[in-house]
Protein backbone atom coordinates (compact mmCIF):
# COMPACT_ATOMS: atom_id res chain seq x y z
CA UNK A 1 0.00 0.00 0.00
CA UNK A 2 1.06 3.61 -0.48
CA UNK A 3 3.29 5.17 2.16
CA UNK A 4 1.56 8.06 3.94
CA UNK A 5 3.91 8.48 6.91
CA UNK A 6 4.06 12.27 6.53
CA UNK A 7 0.40 12.37 7.66
CA UNK A 8 -1.08 11.87 11.10
CA UNK A 9 -4.36 10.76 12.63
CA UNK A 10 -4.93 11.86 16.24
CA UNK A 11 -7.71 10.12 18.17
CA UNK A 12 -9.53 11.14 21.29
CA UNK A 13 -10.16 8.01 23.36
CA UNK A 14 -13.36 8.13 25.43
CA UNK A 15 -16.38 8.49 23.17
CA UNK A 16 -14.23 7.98 20.06
CA UNK A 17 -12.31 4.71 20.28
CA UNK A 18 -14.93 3.39 22.71
CA UNK A 19 -18.55 4.44 23.25
CA UNK A 20 -18.27 4.88 27.01
CA UNK A 21 -19.18 8.48 27.79
CA UNK A 22 -22.57 7.62 29.27
CA UNK A 23 -20.82 5.21 31.62
CA UNK A 24 -18.55 8.05 32.71
CA UNK A 25 -21.60 10.27 33.25
CA UNK A 26 -23.27 7.62 35.39
CA UNK A 27 -20.07 7.25 37.45
CA UNK A 28 -20.08 11.01 38.05
CA UNK A 29 -23.76 10.85 39.04
CA UNK A 30 -23.05 8.08 41.55
CA UNK A 31 -20.05 9.94 42.97
CA UNK A 32 -22.12 13.07 43.51
CA UNK A 33 -24.97 11.03 44.98
CA UNK A 34 -22.55 9.48 47.48
CA UNK A 35 -21.68 13.02 48.51
CA UNK A 36 -25.24 14.34 48.74
CA UNK A 37 -25.26 16.14 45.39
CA UNK A 38 -27.30 15.82 42.20
CA UNK A 39 -26.60 16.38 38.50
CA UNK A 40 -28.16 15.99 35.07
CA UNK A 41 -25.93 13.33 33.46
CA UNK A 42 -26.27 14.48 29.84
CA UNK A 43 -25.75 18.19 30.55
CA UNK A 44 -22.81 17.37 32.79
CA UNK A 45 -21.30 15.19 30.08
CA UNK A 46 -21.57 17.85 27.38
CA UNK A 47 -20.15 20.53 29.69
CA UNK A 48 -17.16 18.55 30.94
CA UNK A 49 -16.14 16.22 28.07
CA UNK A 50 -12.47 16.66 27.26
CA UNK A 51 -11.61 18.25 30.60
CA UNK A 52 -9.34 16.59 33.15
CA UNK A 53 -10.48 15.52 36.63
CA UNK A 54 -8.24 18.17 38.13
CA UNK A 55 -10.26 20.77 36.19
CA UNK A 56 -13.71 19.28 36.88
CA UNK A 57 -13.55 18.34 40.56
CA UNK A 58 -12.74 21.80 42.03
CA UNK A 59 -15.82 23.22 40.29
CA UNK A 60 -17.96 20.72 42.23
CA UNK A 61 -16.06 20.32 45.50
CA UNK A 62 -14.42 23.73 45.72
CA UNK A 63 -13.89 23.61 49.52
CA UNK A 64 -12.20 20.19 49.47
CA UNK A 65 -8.50 19.73 50.17
CA UNK A 66 -6.15 18.52 47.47
CA UNK A 67 -5.98 15.14 49.22
CA UNK A 68 -9.78 14.87 49.25
CA UNK A 69 -9.96 15.80 45.55
CA UNK A 70 -7.49 13.00 44.77
CA UNK A 71 -9.66 10.55 46.73
CA UNK A 72 -12.77 11.67 44.83
CA UNK A 73 -10.99 11.27 41.49
CA UNK A 74 -9.89 7.74 42.35
CA UNK A 75 -13.40 6.82 43.50
CA UNK A 76 -15.03 8.18 40.33
CA UNK A 77 -12.68 6.22 38.06
CA UNK A 78 -13.20 3.08 40.14
CA UNK A 79 -16.96 3.41 39.63
CA UNK A 80 -16.42 3.92 35.90
CA UNK A 81 -14.08 0.95 35.36
CA UNK A 82 -16.27 -1.41 37.39
CA UNK A 83 -19.30 -0.49 35.28
CA UNK A 84 -17.59 -0.48 31.88
CA UNK A 85 -15.45 -3.60 32.20
CA UNK A 86 -18.25 -6.10 31.34
CA UNK A 87 -19.23 -4.15 28.19
CA UNK A 88 -15.82 -2.82 27.12
CA UNK A 89 -15.44 -2.92 23.33
CA UNK A 90 -14.16 -0.72 20.47
CA UNK A 91 -16.51 1.38 18.37
CA UNK A 92 -17.78 -0.52 15.32
CA UNK A 93 -15.29 -0.58 12.44
CA UNK A 94 -12.43 0.83 14.53
CA UNK A 95 -10.05 -2.15 14.27
CA UNK A 96 -10.45 -2.38 10.50
CA UNK A 97 -9.92 1.37 10.13
CA UNK A 98 -6.81 1.42 12.34
CA UNK A 99 -5.38 -1.57 10.51
CA UNK A 100 -5.87 0.09 7.12
CA UNK A 101 -4.34 3.35 8.34
CA UNK A 102 -1.34 1.53 9.82
CA UNK A 103 -0.84 -0.50 6.64
CA UNK A 104 -0.81 2.71 4.62
CA UNK A 105 1.89 4.16 6.87
CA UNK A 106 -0.21 6.88 8.49
CA UNK A 107 1.21 7.83 11.88
CA UNK A 108 -1.34 7.66 14.68
CA UNK A 109 -1.64 8.99 18.23
CA UNK A 110 -4.14 9.06 21.08
CA UNK A 111 -4.84 12.37 22.82
CA UNK A 112 -7.01 11.85 25.89
CA UNK A 113 -7.88 13.76 29.04
CA UNK A 114 -8.15 10.39 30.81
CA UNK A 115 -5.89 9.34 33.62
CA UNK A 116 -2.98 7.02 32.89
CA UNK A 117 -4.80 4.08 34.48
CA UNK A 118 -7.94 4.67 32.41
CA UNK A 119 -5.82 4.96 29.27
CA UNK A 120 -4.27 1.56 30.02
CA UNK A 121 -7.75 0.17 30.81
CA UNK A 122 -8.83 0.95 27.24
CA UNK A 123 -5.68 0.78 25.10
CA UNK A 124 -4.20 -2.30 26.74
CA UNK A 125 -7.48 -3.91 27.75
CA UNK A 126 -8.64 -3.87 24.12
CA UNK A 127 -5.15 -4.40 22.63
CA UNK A 128 -5.27 -1.07 20.79
CA UNK A 129 -1.89 0.34 21.80
CA UNK A 130 -0.15 -1.53 18.96
CA UNK A 131 -1.67 0.90 16.45
CA UNK A 132 -0.37 4.11 18.03
CA UNK A 133 3.09 5.65 17.84
CA UNK A 134 2.29 8.12 20.64
CA UNK A 135 -0.11 8.60 23.53
CA UNK A 136 -0.80 11.95 25.21
CA UNK A 137 -2.74 12.03 28.50
CA UNK A 138 -3.75 14.59 31.12
CA UNK A 139 -0.30 14.26 32.73
CA UNK A 140 1.39 15.65 29.60
CA UNK A 141 -0.43 19.01 29.54
CA UNK A 142 -1.52 21.73 31.96
CA UNK A 143 -5.01 22.07 30.53
CA UNK A 144 -7.49 19.71 28.92
CA UNK A 145 -9.58 20.45 25.87
CA UNK A 146 -10.68 22.94 24.50
CA UNK A 147 -7.07 24.04 25.03
CA UNK A 148 -5.19 22.85 21.90
CA UNK A 149 -2.11 21.64 23.79
CA UNK A 150 -3.09 17.96 23.79
CA UNK A 151 -3.30 17.86 19.99
CA UNK A 152 -0.22 20.01 19.47
CA UNK A 153 1.84 17.79 21.77
CA UNK A 154 0.55 14.70 19.93
CA UNK A 155 1.54 16.11 16.52
CA UNK A 156 5.00 16.92 17.89
CA UNK A 157 5.37 13.38 19.24
CA UNK A 158 4.42 11.98 15.83
CA UNK A 159 6.78 14.34 14.01
CA UNK A 160 3.93 15.44 11.73
CA UNK A 161 3.03 19.02 10.78
CA UNK A 162 -0.22 20.19 12.32
CA UNK A 163 -1.74 20.94 8.91
CA UNK A 164 -1.17 17.29 7.98
CA UNK A 165 -3.00 15.93 11.03
CA UNK A 166 -6.64 14.88 11.15
CA UNK A 167 -8.41 14.63 14.51
CA UNK A 168 -11.09 12.09 15.44
CA UNK A 169 -13.32 13.37 18.24
CA UNK A 170 -16.76 13.18 19.83
CA UNK A 171 -16.87 16.22 22.15
CA UNK A 172 -17.50 19.89 21.44
CA UNK A 173 -14.45 20.83 23.52
CA UNK A 174 -12.34 18.45 21.46
CA UNK A 175 -13.54 19.94 18.18
CA UNK A 176 -12.68 23.41 19.51
CA UNK A 177 -9.23 22.20 20.62
CA UNK A 178 -8.54 20.77 17.16
CA UNK A 179 -9.74 24.00 15.53
CA UNK A 180 -7.39 26.04 17.74
CA UNK A 181 -4.57 23.66 16.84
CA UNK A 182 -5.19 24.27 13.14
CA UNK A 183 -6.45 20.74 12.47
CA UNK A 184 -9.57 19.44 10.73
CA UNK A 185 -11.81 16.99 12.61
CA UNK A 186 -13.89 13.92 11.91
CA UNK A 187 -16.76 13.67 14.38
CA UNK A 188 -18.06 10.52 16.09
CA UNK A 189 -21.74 10.81 17.03
CA UNK A 190 -21.59 8.80 20.25
CA UNK A 191 -22.86 11.67 22.44
CA UNK A 192 -23.96 14.50 20.14
CA UNK A 193 -25.88 14.19 16.88
CA UNK A 194 -24.27 14.31 13.44
CA UNK A 195 -26.10 17.58 12.79
CA UNK A 196 -24.80 19.18 15.99
CA UNK A 197 -21.25 18.02 15.29
CA UNK A 198 -21.20 19.38 11.73
CA UNK A 199 -21.97 22.84 13.10
CA UNK A 200 -18.62 22.98 14.90
CA UNK A 201 -15.69 24.81 13.28
CA UNK A 202 -13.21 22.71 11.28
CA UNK A 203 -15.36 19.55 11.46
CA UNK A 204 -15.44 18.13 7.93
CA UNK A 205 -17.41 14.90 8.45
CA UNK A 206 -19.43 13.16 11.18
CA UNK A 207 -20.30 9.47 11.49
CA UNK A 208 -21.98 7.06 13.88
CA UNK A 209 -18.87 4.83 13.82
CA UNK A 210 -15.84 3.93 11.66
CA UNK A 211 -17.50 1.44 9.34
CA UNK A 212 -17.91 3.84 6.40
CA UNK A 213 -14.51 5.54 6.72
CA UNK A 214 -11.50 4.93 4.47
CA UNK A 215 -8.16 6.18 5.75
CA UNK A 216 -6.62 6.76 2.32
CA UNK A 217 -9.65 8.70 1.11
CA UNK A 218 -9.60 10.93 4.21
CA UNK A 219 -5.96 11.83 3.63
CA UNK A 220 -6.57 12.53 -0.06
CA UNK A 221 -9.65 14.65 0.62
CA UNK A 222 -8.60 16.70 3.66
CA UNK A 223 -4.82 16.63 4.12
CA UNK A 224 -3.12 16.50 0.72
CA UNK A 225 -2.60 19.81 -1.03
Amino acid sequence: MNDLNSYGFIFDMDGTLVDNMRVHAEAWRLLLEENGLEMDPHNFLVATAGKTNREILPTIFGEATAERLDELALRKEELYRDAYLPIRQPVAGLIEFLTEARDRGIRMAVATAASHRNMEFILDGLELRQYFAAVTTASDVKHGKPDPAMFLVSAEKLGVETRKCLVFEDAFGGFEAAHRAGMKSIGLATVNTVEQILERPSVVEAHADFTSMNAGDLVATYLRG
